[in-house]
């Protein structure tokens, strides 16, 4: 007896984007030289799904914060950001970064000590979320802001529920590309989506959020 086929392509393809804020920023600043993370999400979800026939639903952010006390610039930065995205509609979710010392050799032969930062649960959270959405049948479309290779067992677990719910559902990732582009995959078992420049930058948050005593870079 074989098993029950796949329902038909839906004629409305409900899309929810999955934003990694610090891997998104870190793409965009290896790509397009971006020195903070100057995106819209919500604009940047919408400019990718319409071309596609996808009806952007949702969109959920997620990123690691300093402390106000580890980093007072990038502290209030985050606040004022994440308040702007929740104002459109954007569900949020931070955790306040952990800090270790690192100590790395120099050519020298001296030790240099520094302070790193960690998320802790970020990547954690989004999966879970991606999963837990797909069950409930929330949406047709996952679309990953991403290019950690970890969620590759998300898209395979993704992939699986569709076949238990015998519906049709599409995991992409979508990341910025230029030809110079180091890192050139999108997140392994999803359809890949690079993102140019011209697109990128028509998706700028028009709000600079960073304390104004260090504006004025790109």
């Amino acid at each position: 007896m074989t098993g029950a086929l796949p329902r038909p392509e839906p004629t409305v393809k409900r899309a929810f984007g999955f934003v990694d804020g610090q891997n998104l920023f870190y793409a965009a600043k290896e790509c397009f030289g971006h020195s903070y993370p100057s995106y819209d999400v919500m604009a940047l979800a919408r400019a990718l799904c319409a071309p596609r026939g996808w009806a952007l639903a949702k969109v959920y952010f997620y990123t690691g914060i300093p402390a106000a006390a580890d980093d007072p610039f990038w502290h209030a930065f985050w606040s004022a950001k994440l308040a702007g995205m929740g104002r459109q509609g954007v569900e949020t979710f931070s955790r306040t970064l952990r800090y270790r010392t690192r100590r790395v050799k120099l050519p020298d032969g001296t030790i240099h000590a520094y302070r790193s930062g960690e998320e802790k649960g970020i990547d954690v959270r989004l999966a879970l979320d991606v999963v837990r959405l797909a069950r409930e049948g929330a949406y047709d479309v996952a679309l990953l802001f991403s290019q950690d290779q970890d969620l590759s067992e998300v898209a395979d677990e993704v992939r699986a529920i569709g076949r238990d719910q015998s519906r049709w559902i599409k995991i992409a990732s979508a990341f910025p590309y230029t030809a110079m582009t180091r890192n050139r995959r999108g997140v392994n078992g999803t359809d890949w989506i690079q993102v140019d420049r011209a697109t990128y930058d028509a998706c700028r948050d028009p709000s600079d959020h960073r304390p104004t005593s260090r504006r004025g870079s790109t």
